[in-house]
């Protein structure tokens, strides 16, 4: 009998090891990490640039294999899954947010972030109608139907978000959502995670530098030397 949500980690990681290049030009990113989230919380990974925190985002969502250790999704090995297996498991329940947004140019905004809803066999309208609801409360009213050519950077972002949190995915994986956003939209940015993250089967892992966000942390863990600090709990 598989443990119910509320008895394990969103995400566990155990002694996570990853490095690049050959011999003298190797470099060690991540050296044993451990890292845990857990359901129904918003957790921070904070550290200096370059210190292999989307390393350690594209470990735990599969998009890279360590070289040693686990990482285990909902209680489940993701390394146990075959490639075709690992892709309909991010497919069904991950939404992720990378700094580059990767939009489709030949969709609009609203086609954009239905994309997912499209993908799992969604009636057309309706799932543009989910993306365009999305938008809108990113403050994107107004350019439901743009295409990715006539965005803002800022604006591709948030659409990249919608685009996460369309299917509602019990893992959100975020790669600096607010870098290149304004206070306002910012704070409409982390609201929605925030917000996603209160679901009991849910858990978001934020990857940023903008202290103007650490508000909304439920822990905050500090990566750094290729290592995770305990995580904490901001002060209030």
């Amino acid at each position: 009998m598989k443990p119910k949500p509320a008895s394990i980690p969103a995400v566990l990681c155990r002694d996570l090891w990853k490095s690049f290049g050959e011999e003298t030009a190797r470099i060690e990113v991540l050296r044993g990490v451990d890292f845990r989230a857990r359901f129904g919380e918003l957790s921070f990974i904070v550290g200096p640039s370059g210190c292999g925190k989307t390393t350690l985002l594209s470990v735990i969502a599969g998009l890279l294999n360590a070289e040693r250790g686990s990482v285990e999704l909902f209680g489940e090995n993701v390394a146990g899954l075959s490639g075709r297996e690992r892709i309909k498991f991010r497919r069904r329940h991950l939404g992720f947010v990378f700094q580059q947004c990767n939009l489709l140019p030949a969709l609009t905004a609203a086609e954009n972030a239905a994309v997912p809803l499209l993908a799992a066999g969604w009636k057309r309208r309706a799932a543009i109608a989910r993306g365009t609801e999305l938008l809108v409360q990113l403050g994107l009213e107004a350019r439901v139907r743009a295409f990715p050519t006539k965005l803002s950077g800022g604006e591709q972002q948030r659409v990249a978000l919608a685009r996460a949190l369309v299917h509602q995915p019990r893992l959100v994986i975020c790669d600096e959502p607010t870098a290149a956003l304004d206070h306002a939209a910012g704070e409409a940015v982390m609201e929605l995670l925030a917000a996603a993250a209160l679901r009991p089967d849910s858990a978001v892992i934020v990857v940023t530098h903008d202290t103007r966000v650490f508000r909304f942390a439920d822990t905050i863990a500090h990566l750094d030397d290729g290592r995770i600090a305990r995580p904490k709990t901001p002060s209030p």
